[in-house]
């Protein structure tokens, strides 16, 4: 993608600016399949003993069928989100669907692991195609007095709709089979391919340059590289043989894509120059950084609602209910706020917020405190994030012209998946870090064994503590305190995060002028503001 090279957008649909309906019904439509896309990332989480169980399957396995999906969707999303502009952006979301549905009814009907991992591949590459053009068609239909407002729908779905997918599919788990799971997502593939069929658009770009196959080719080596070390590491080990390729091929891959796109300049797949440019760098470090936060979050509450407060998978997803529900309020008052203070004030004041979220739970977080000495922080997170991320993926799409919005629209995907694939590794790996550092000290007098079993984690204390008689109330109080002591560690790490996050974009992200969409003829000089 290029600044200058000479493009042409095409219009299959007849032209003109869709009337208010029309536009609701096209955010409606693709609303939904974003939903369908991202419930499908979390609602395999709590069937993990499930699928152990009907399939025969070793957890490596388990996770296996889980990280998948996110892999193949995170590698593919900056070359079919090109392609999208291509070829056009309703084909592209119409086939998307289709692969995502068929994929998701092989799944469910899985009779083996083997099938189902080829079935996740399939549904990943299904969403790779269907998640950056949602966001292409509302910023290439939308005009630009309403665009912001449609952002912060999309951006709403896209933050909280994981969350509420989750509790979706443990409430299936819990009062039916979890096969029951792919019914969710493939329902509202349905709806969505009706809607898009009759009332999307059509746009694509005309390029006098060829395809960057290389470039495409060497973007999602780079990306699949990362985040494989993002979600192995943890798993096999920071300093494994596999870790340790992966990460070489995934850096080396990312270099030779920034030489590669330099070189092409006019005729690249993303022209690495425009993050020289505020609003895209500002927009893009902050996406990281607030999923990042929001998806290690979920590490630490589920132990904490499941091993601490004894809670059952239901209930402890209906606890992150509320964030969910304040972030998505607060993506959709984002564009008003922006438009009075500035897309940039905006995102300071969200950073701000999520920040000192973080800092409530890790000062009141406690084992008898329980829900309670959480909820407040959480609310804040939820409110923080929610203004953070309309406006950050407002200046990643306007950094970009129309013509490449699928691109634009990959490279904000990207970013998001980067973030949740760092934030479960760097906080989960906090977490752990600070339990086995203070359960150490609190282990005395508890059976050798019981005591090497609790190090583990405090899931595994909680089910030792049973067979140590005497000292299972003393193992029980020394695991949950411990992990409340990781927890703290953890979320005083993530507010220092913040922290740094909210100088930068204090001095460094986009400036507080109305925004600019940038102009197909010459984008670099719309954003240079921004």
């Amino acid at each position: 993608m290029s600044t200058n090279q000479p493009v042409q957008t095409v219009q299959d649909s007849g032209g003109g600016v869709p009337d208010e309906r029309q536009l609701r019904t096209i955010l409606i439509a693709v609303s939904i399949a974003l939903m369908a896309v991202i419930a499908s990332v979390t609602g395999l989480n709590v069937a993990q003993t499930h699928m152990a169980v009907d399939f025969g399957a070793s957890q490596s396995t388990v996770l296996w069928i889980i990280n998948i999906y996110t892999l193949a969707l995170a590698a593919l999303l900056l070359p079919l989100g090109a392609l999208g502009d291509r070829l056009g952006r309703k084909p592209m979301l119409i086939a998307g669907l289709g692969v995502f549905g068929i994929a998701t009814v092989v799944a469910g009907l899985a009779p083996t692991a083997e099938v189902m991992l080829a079935a996740r591949v399939a549904s990943g590459i299904g969403a790779a195609m269907i998640m950056p053009i949602t966001l292409a068609v509302i910023t290439s239909t939308f005009p630009e007095e309403q665009r912001g407002k449609a952002i912060g729908v999309w951006t709403g779905v896209a933050g909280g709709g994981g969350i509420l997918g989750m509790f979706l599919s443990a409430l299936l788990v819990d009062v039916a089979d979890w096969r029951w799971l792919f019914v969710l997502p493939m329902v509202l593939v349905l709806v969505a391919l009706a809607m898009a069929l009759k009332s999307v658009p059509n746009s694509r770009e005309t390029s006098a340059h060829r395809f960057d196959t290389v470039g495409a080719l060497v973007s999602a080596i780079a990306v699949a590289g990362l985040i494989f070390v993002l979600q192995e590491g943890p798993e096999r080990g920071w300093t494994a043989p596999a870790t340790l390729i992966s990460l070489a091929v995934g850096l080396i891959a990312a270099i030779g894509f920034v030489a590669w796109e330099l070189r092409r300049r006019d005729a690249s797949l993303l022209d690495v120059r425009l993050f020289r440019k505020r609003g895209l760098a500002g927009g893009s470090v902050t996406l990281l950084v607030v999923f990042g936060v929001q998806a290690g979050i979920g590490v630490v509450l589920f132990p904490f609602f499941q091993a601490v407060l004894g809670w059952s998978g239901l209930l402890s997803t209906v606890a992150m209910v509320p964030m969910a529900v304040m972030m998505m309020m607060a993506s959709g008052l984002a564009p008003k706020l922006a438009a009075r203070i500035g897309a940039g004030s905006t995102m300071v004041v969200g950073i701000a917020l999520a920040g000192v979220g973080m800092a409530l739970m890790a000062l009141f977080v406690s084992v008898g405190g329980g829900y309670l000495s959480v909820l407040p922080g959480l609310l804040a997170m939820g409110v923080g994030m929610g203004l953070s991320m309309t406006p950050s993926t407002e200046a990643i799409t306007a950094s970009l012209p129309r013509a490449e919005q699928g691109v634009a629209s990959a490279l904000n995907d990207v970013t998001r998946e980067f973030g949740t694939a760092l934030g479960v590794a760097l906080l989960g790996a906090l977490v752990s870090a600070g339990y086995r550092s203070a359960i150490d000290d609190r282990l005395h007098g508890i059976p050798q064994g019981a005591a090497d079993t609790a190090r583990k984690g405090v899931a595994n204390a909680v089910e030792v503590a049973g067979g140590t008689g005497p000292h299972a109330q003393d193992l029980l109080h020394a695991a949950q305190q411990s992990f409340v002591d990781g927890w703290q560690q953890a979320m005083w790490a993530g507010a220092a995060i913040m922290g740094v996050l909210f100088v930068y974009i204090a001095f460094r992200g986009p400036k507080d002028t109305p925004s600019a969409v940038a102009d197909e003829t010459d984008p670099a000089e719309a954003v240079a503001a921004g």
